[in-house]
């Protein structure tokens, strides 16, 4: 759902330009490859993969047998070269990283030698001297909520994907393929000069469309195979070195090999609660509103504290309010900022300085805070299905409203609302439409769920405070 925040990030931060897949979830777009690192630090995307090549109208066999053939024989016509090489430089960031952290944990005084992140190969990113030309290739980025199959050749990256040799790849150019879920993984190739060992490998078939005479199972058993004979790889679905992906979307047909291992939507909590949101789709959500320096943000139903947690991180400049009232609730949050500060630590010598954020118990019906005191309320509403019910919402969400309203600056507040229960949030909005004006929608799959994300802005009608006196 949030495929143009994240087309929007790739174009500033690293000045690509983004082609959105058709099938929603994915988008494209091309890097050099030592830009690798800070693909990997984008906030909006979950996996990432390297194209190896994409075929947007593949012409499938009627015929079950003849149509496996014919992918069968496709792995030998791919250009597996430089993606391979992509997945090696990949894998030499990612031992480098890991390196890093040893040499963080025995040697604290050192600590202020290391580049932040822990991926030393982001001095690749400057140091074109003793780089070839870089070819560039596309990358292709899925961002949160879709399942998408449409990569031009491309590089995908993971959280946790090992990458091996670093300097000679450097000069590959890349297409990237970021996404949201865990379709993507790595693929690997041939490890660096003299190494004998054989690679473990598997394929990871997505496939849409119901003109395809295969399942996905079968797609990927055969194309594996050609795949374990072609380059004389071990299948292993577990324990693998490289993840093969191939991506069927109606007649577009997409191969990848995975740079991730690990959503990137996990980096920031470690305290999982029964609904935490996904760290890209409360980047997206944040985004949205577009906070500015010194602005007071709030997420009166935080939960584990995805929300705010993002925002501390992605907002510095804003001061992060989090609050429930669940009290286990608050204490997952609690401990998630914990290790974010942890986390924050071991990149630098110096103390962790803190972040802009506190979290709280309260009532999200009155909230311990002054009318119009809020730039932006952020949150995650209850679906009514894991939590709460569906009947209980339409007392909550108008009560939820109204209360935002109060401590939101008449005028120029905002509030971007999630929620799977469409139909009760419509009308409560219609009974506070006085305070609340809806601004934009961004439609939003969250676990399989078809949710909405809410752009609300305040209007300049005074809140009535109609709490009593403490």
């Amino acid at each position: 759902g949030f495929e143009q925040t994240a087309a929007e990030e790739v174009r500033e931060k690293l000045g690509s330009a983004s082609r959105i897949s058709k099938d929603r979830g994915k988008i494209y777009f091309e890097v050099p490859a030592r830009s690798l690192p800070q693909v990997h630090r984008l906030r909006s995307v979950d996996n990432l993969f390297v194209v190896v090549q994409e075929f947007k109208d593949y012409q499938f066999k009627e015929n079950k047998e003849d149509a496996l053939k014919d992918l069968e024989d496709l792995v030998k016509k791919l250009p597996w070269t430089d993606p391979l090489k992509v997945w090696e430089l990949n894998n030499s960031l990612k031992k480098k990283k890991t390196k890093r952290k040893k040499h963080n944990l025995q040697s604290p005084a050192s600590r202020g030698k290391l580049s932040d992140g822990g991926e030393e190969g982001g001095a690749d990113q400057n140091n074109t001297d003793d780089q070839e030309d870089c070819a560039q290739s596309p990358v292709a980025v899925e961002p949160t909520g879709g399942q998408d199959t449409e990569n031009p050749q491309g590089v995908t990256s993971r959280n946790g994907v090992e990458e091996e040799e670093d300097s000679e790849q450097s000069d590959v150019k890349v297409e990237v393929q970021a996404s949201s879920e865990s379709g993507s993984k790595a693929g690997e190739g041939q490890t660096g000069e003299g190494e004998a060992k054989v690679l473990r490998f598997r394929v990871t078939c997505n496939r849409a469309g119901d003109k395809h005479s295969f399942t996905s199972n079968e797609a990927a058993r055969d194309f594996g195979g050609a795949v374990q004979e072609h380059f004389q790889w071990k299948a292993d679905m577990t324990n693998f070195d490289v993840e093969v992906l191939l991506n069927i979307h109606n007649n577009e047909v997409v191969v990848g090999i995975a740079l991730t291992e690990e959503s990137l939507h996990r980096r920031n909590i470690t305290h999982f609660g029964p609904t935490t949101l996904r760290s890209t789709l409360a980047y997206g959500m944040l985004r949205l509103c577009d906070p500015q320096p010194t602005d007071i943000i709030v997420d009166p139903m935080c939960g584990t504290g995805a929300i705010p947690i993002e925002g501390a991180a992605e907002w510095p400049c804003c001061y992060h309010i989090a609050g429930d009232n669940n009290p286990q609730a608050v204490k997952r949050a609690a401990n998630n900022i914990s290790s974010l500060l942890r986390k924050n630590e071991s990149k630098d010598s110096s103390p962790a300085l803190g972040v802009p954020l506190d979290v709280i118990q309260w009532d999200i019906c009155r909230l311990p805070l002054r009318t119009g005191s809020v730039d932006i309320v952020v949150t995650d509403m209850p679906f009514g299905k894991r939590i709460g019910s569906k009947k209980k919402n339409w007392d909550l969400y108008p009560a939820c409203l109204m209360e935002m309203g109060r401590i939101c600056t008449p005028g120029t507040g905002r509030a971007v609302l999630l929620t799977q229960d469409k139909k009760c949030f419509a009308k409560a909005l219609s009974r506070v439409g006085h305070i609340w004006r809806r601004a934009q929608t961004v439609w939003v799959n969250v676990g399989g769920l078809h949710a909405a994300v809410y752009l609300l802005r305040r209007t300049s009608e005074p809140a009535q405070d109609t709490r009593p006196f403490w």
